[in-house]
């Protein structure tokens, strides 16, 4: 009897668990198999006797004048035949063999005693770890279970699984690793706790341990994007002007950060110098490619635009686009790169369709959906002077246009040509609906507001040469603006990045 005793001492110490927790497993666990193995609807009890050291089982029975179920009631003379205390609504205890309960009995006690045991050691290390999430911490691999490994933790396992190692990395069984704690789930199948080595928290800890600066505060990490195994960027800011926050995590001659990159086996690390404005926060993330110029599309959105010389575009993309993704990461605002031709030739194509014609948005002004608009521009209709030229049967064979959104067109554009050439009115005694030419099929759907144009007080020829010259002068006049635009007034700050 006294080894069940130590038996459970032993276990609970394995476990870390407390032992009165092992103790009611172990008493639950025979309660359970004396009901399989008696096979009847007795009231058990389990007891530990302290003097011998070892486990009893008791059936109970209340004490009643008048037994009605005499499986859970008995009489008061058969009571206190068995204890001479015993009155009526009391209960008494008969003792059971224990050695019959059998074989198969023992085995199910034994899975309730493991079943029990692990869902008090999940609920102890589930104590110990829930408040320990992000923590670096030194572990040694255990065993490899298929592409997961298995490591030590000291007072338990951990899992390492193979979506969170770096992909230049292998290991062998006994190997040290420094990882973080990354998951603590008490209900999870195995080990409960996920360490990673692919998590920015882990590029943060090991700064965290190797500047002196960031560990007393005097440098605070602002963000960190990485992808594990290729490449990691830390934005840093110091909170003392007489400090370099990106000179004190390089460390004299790259020595601290080169401690960090071994320990990363050979993983590139950029150390950025924070800002709070966005756009010299961009110049310095998207290093070491040299930035033109920064232009905020959308604050709200956190939207901008970044321009780069010519030759500096494959170098701020990156391999595979992976410079810009850590950059728009770090920043949190999306980020579109165009180089110095690309933007002069997106400037270009805009100053081309003002001087070919004004787009069919304009038509907006006039009555036209936005939906038809948008149907317009799928059908690669861009402009006012296209649509006119376009026929009736042209328009309903687009997607999204039928004969009366045609009529509407129509109106749109007569409306349109009116506003922009000084169309005049008709006179008092002439119907203006009788002004609209009558649409004749295959006739493009402009030649109405052309012929308003020659029934009105001047040609349409002269009204046509003097927009001409209207657009002419307003295409002049961008120019220079738009010249302007794709030049820099001053060159962007160099970065102040530090590439491991």
């Amino acid at each position: 009897m006294e080894s069940i005793t130590q038996s459970i001492e032993i276990l609970s110490k394995e476990k870390g668990i407390d032992a009165q927790i092992v103790l009611d497993a172990v008493k639950d666990a025979m309660l359970i198999a004396a009901r399989k193995h008696f096979r009847n609807m007795e009231n058990y009890e389990a007891d530990f006797d302290d003097r011998t050291g070892g486990l009893k089982l008791y059936a109970v029975k209340t004490v009643a004048e008048a037994v009605s179920d005499p499986v859970t009631e008995m009489t008061l003379s058969e009571a206190q035949r068995i204890d001479p205390a015993a009155e009526i609504g009391s209960t008494v205890r008969i003792p059971k063999p224990t050695d019959a309960l059998g074989r198969i009995s023992a085995q199910t006690a034994k899975q309730v005693i493991f079943q029990k045991v692990r869902e008090a050691e999940r609920e102890t290390i589930y104590r110990e770890y829930a408040d320990r999430v992000g923590e670096l911490v030194n572990t040694t691999i255990k065993r490899i279970e298929g592409l997961d490994l298995v490591v030590d933790l000291g007072k338990t396992e951990a899992r390492l699984p193979k979506r969170e190692q770096s992909r230049l990395e292998n290991y062998s069984v006994g190997d040290r690793v420094r990882c973080v704690i990354k998951i603590v789930d008490k209900s999870a199948k195995g080990p409960g706790v996920i360490v990673s080595r692919a998590d920015a928290e882990l590029v943060k800890r090991l700064f965290q341990q190797e500047v002196p600066e960031i560990y007393d505060g005097t440098v605070v990490i602002k963000g960190c994007a990485r992808e594990a195994g290729e490449r990691t960027k830390i934005a840093v800011s110091s909170r003392d002007r007489d400090v370099d926050s990106v000179g004190a995590c390089v460390g004299t001659k790259g020595m601290r950060v080169q401690s960090i990159i071994r320990e990363l086996r050979g993983e590139k690390i950029d150390i950025i110098e924070f800002s709070d404005d966005p756009v010299q926060f961009a110049t310095h993330a998207l290093s070491p490619a040299k930035i033109s110029r920064v232009t905020i599309l959308d604050p709200l959105e956190h939207h901008m635009e970044v321009i780069v010389d010519d030759s500096q575009l494959s170098l701020a993309i990156g391999k595979k686009g992976q410079n810009v993704r850590l950059a728009a990461k770090l920043l949190g605002w999306k980020i579109d790169i165009k180089s110095e031709e690309e933007k002069r030739q997106e400037v270009q194509n805009a100053i081309d369709l003002l001087s070919t014609g004004a787009p069919v948005s304009a038509l907006m002004d006039y009555g036209l959906a936005e939906s038809t608009i948008d149907a317009l521009v799928k059908g690669d209709i861009g402009t006012v002077e296209r649509l006119g030229n376009m026929t009736p049967e042209q328009l309903e064979a687009l997607e999204g246009i039928d004969a009366e959104t045609v009529s509407r067109i129509q109106q749109a554009i007569n409306s349109y040509y009116g506003q922009e050439y000084g169309e005049q009115q008709p006179p008092p005694e002439e119907p203006a609906a009788e002004a609209a030419a009558e649409i004749e099929p295959n006739e493009p759907i402009g030649s109405a507001a052309a012929d308003g144009e020659a029934e009105s007080g001047e040609s349409a020829e002269g009204n046509a040469l003097e927009a001409s010259d209207t657009i002419g002068e307003s295409a002049e006049t961008a120019h220079p603006a738009e010249e302007d635009a794709s030049n820099p007034t001053a060159p962007a700050e160099e970065s102040g990045n530090h590439q491991g």
